[in-house]
């Protein structure tokens, strides 16, 4: 990457985040100017961290945006405009790129899961392995344990209850998988606890049941273990393959993204937690219950890939300028007059641009 040239495409923007994080005071559209400049400028600070070992350009781009970041925060509009980033950029775009983790971890887990209900369903070793004992109309009969554990508690309480617990899984998985084998242990345990009662209300003959009371709430909140679960290997598989960064900074970066899923999460587990709370033990019909389920995951699902996506391609799209840069070719537009200007500068030669500017009227 050609440091220098980078700098020289951006130095104006830069310089004026700068200026307008040093003003006293700032009117509606330069507080506007001053909320996208920072984001944009933070984007490529990320950008130069893992291309560029010029500690004294990042050094000084981090204390402009430390700068900016307290005008941000401090402007009347800055602390909801950080809650609005965050929900329609940092936590979709954090599903987005990691989405082939989670994906794999939900397909794994799905395939563990159904071959050990069709394990159990057929083998007396494997009831003997796990402890499942002869008896369990207690648990699979109508009104029994499976169906009394969704309707005994107020809707209320409970659903507040699973929320806080599906939250501290997820958090223990996300946070665990630094390590790998933590986070597999806990996705093994909760899949071996849907294939033994999915093996055992199959017996009974109420696979049906099992379905109906499962699919209202557990697609959204497994499919959220999942992401808690792919993230967290994920960060663990950042130590073990850095990549082009320093291992330092690679886990660093992951981590940041960990978090951002952590706390994103937190908002979907809430959600699956009000189906279970209360469309689950409805007396709705079975197909409106489930139905209601799929609604919200497909909902989830196109709040990864429609806005997830999107985000990150407008991201990329950003820095699209950095193949130019490593390719030996970067086009900087300069303004002379009121009049768009383009030079092309390549590797090898020695190129000037020449402008007469005037301030930005962003």
């Amino acid at each position: 990457m050609d440091v220098d040239a980078y700098s020289l495409a951006h130095r104006r923007s830069w310089e004026r985040l700068d200026h307008l994080a040093k003003q006293r005071k700032l009117s509606g559209p330069e507080a506007d100017e001053l909320i996208v400049l920072y984001r944009r400028t933070s984007q490529q600070l990320a950008r130069l961290q893992s291309h560029s070992p010029d500690p004294q350009l990042i050094a000084g781009l981090s204390a402009v945006l430390t700068r900016a970041r307290g005008r941000v925060l401090g402007t009347g509009t800055g602390v909801w405009a950080e809650i609005g980033h965050f929900l329609t950029h940092s936590f979709p775009v954090a599903l987005y790129r990691s989405w082939r983790w989670w994906a794999a971890t939900a397909a794994l887990f799905v395939a563990v899961s159904t071959w050990l209900a069709i394990w159990i369903q057929g083998s007396g070793n494997a009831r003997e392995l796990f402890g499942i004992p002869t008896d369990n109309d207690d648990l699979t009969a109508p009104g029994g344990q499976f169906e009394t554990y969704y309707t005994e508690h107020p809707n209320d309480a409970f659903a507040a209850q699973v929320w806080t617990n599906n939250a501290w899984v997820a958090a223990i998985a996300l946070f665990t998988g630094v390590l790998i084998l933590p986070v597999l242990y806990l996705l093994f345990m909760n899949a071996l606890n849907v294939g033994i009662t999915a093996a055992l209300m199959a017996e009974a003959g109420r696979l049906d049941a099992f379905f109906g009371f499962i699919l209202p709430h557990g697609t959204l909140e497994l499919t959220a273990v999942f992401v808690a679960g792919g993230a967290g290997i994920k960060l663990g598989w950042t130590l073990i393959d850095p990549g082009r960064l320093s291992r330092l900074e690679a886990v660093a970066r992951q981590g940041r993204a960990t978090a951002t899923i952590a706390l994103g999460l937190v908002g979907v587990l809430f959600v699956s937690g009000l189906l279970e709370g209360f469309v689950t033990p409805s007396g709705l019909p079975v197909a409106v219950r489930i139905a209601i389920g799929f609604t919200a995951e497909a909902l989830f699902l196109y709040y990864v890939f429609g806005v997830g996506g999107a985000a990150a391609r407008e991201e990329d799209g950003e820095h699209a300028d950095l193949a130019s840069f490593d390719s030996g070719a970067l086009y900087v537009n300069a303004i002379d007059s009121g009049a768009s200007r383009v030079t092309h500068v390549k590797s090898g030669e020695t190129a000037a641009v020449v402008s007469q500017t005037t301030p930005s009227t962003r």
